[in-house]
């Protein structure tokens, strides 16, 4: 049994991690390692933090639909699609071998960093798409979808940047329809968690009260600022998960 005082720290941990996930994706690099510290195995550090994690993506997904900046009719099919690619990624893992996404992935990041931080025309202003939406969210929600379920790292900047450069959805709707794919993604891994009993309950219900109120207050943020906060944000984003990826083992 954890020291109260501990929950409540992890509590606070989970709203920094709410916080900078609604914006901009990567609160996982803030709440596994606490998760670690606390003195949680492995495996149920990575189960506890997808539930406390899926919990402030609900609530960030939420606030942007609410505000309009979602259609979930439009997103459906790519919903379905993305759970069942995180899914199988999750399924078949153990049967690949995902040591080249050690360097691919870290190098994705930064070139996604660069395009970010360089981009002269990224705003909250949609642009013309290069593919149409309703054909290819879905399979953009798949692939990114088994992408997560294999190894995960970077999944909200692949959809932000995906939804960006392909879909051209301005910044803000980008960041929300991101938390919505991602939700449904880590929905799926949290399932195969849950029912192998991995899922440390007290700490992730404790982290995922923090999650609610950084969650909400990340994304009225994103929405309040759009571009302005989002942008530099994945750009920290990526850069600091690319940099956790190839110096710290």
């Amino acid at each position: 049994m954890l020291d109260p005082m501990v929950l409540l720290a992890l509590a606070g941990v989970g709203m920094l991690a709410g916080f900078v996930d609604a914006i901009a994706g990567g609160g996982g690099m803030i709440a596994l390692p606490a998760l670690l510290s606390a003195g949680l195995p492995p495996v149920a550090a990575l189960a506890t933090n997808k539930l406390q994690g899926s919990v402030g993506t609900a609530m960030a997904a939420l606030t942007f639909w609410r505000r309009g900046f979602v259609s979930l009719r439009a997103l459906l099919p790519a919903m379905l699609l993305t759970f069942a690619g995180s899914l199988s990624g999750a399924l078949v893992v153990k049967q690949l071998d995902v040591s080249v996404l050690d360097v691919a992935v870290p190098v994705a990041l930064i070139g996604i960093a660069l395009y970010f931080l360089f981009a002269p025309n990224l705003s909250d202003v949609d642009k013309t798409a290069r593919l149409p939406f309703h054909r290819f969210v879905p399979v953009l929600g798949f692939a990114i979808g088994f992408y997560d379920g294999i190894f995960g790292p970077g999944t909200g900047s692949f959809f932000t940047i995906g939804f960006v450069m392909l879909f051209g959805l301005g910044m803000t709707r980008a960041s929300g329809n991101t938390k919505v794919l991602n939700l449904v993604s880590n929905l799926a891994a949290l399932v195969i968690f849950i029912f192998s009993g991995d899922v440390v309950w007290p700490v992730g219900i404790a982290m995922a009260a923090g999650q609610v109120l950084g969650g909400y207050i990340g994304a009225r943020t994103g929405i309040r600022f759009g571009a302005k906060v989002i942008r530099p944000l994945v750009v920290l984003v990526s850069i600091a998960l690319a940099l956790r990826l190839l110096f710290v083992r």
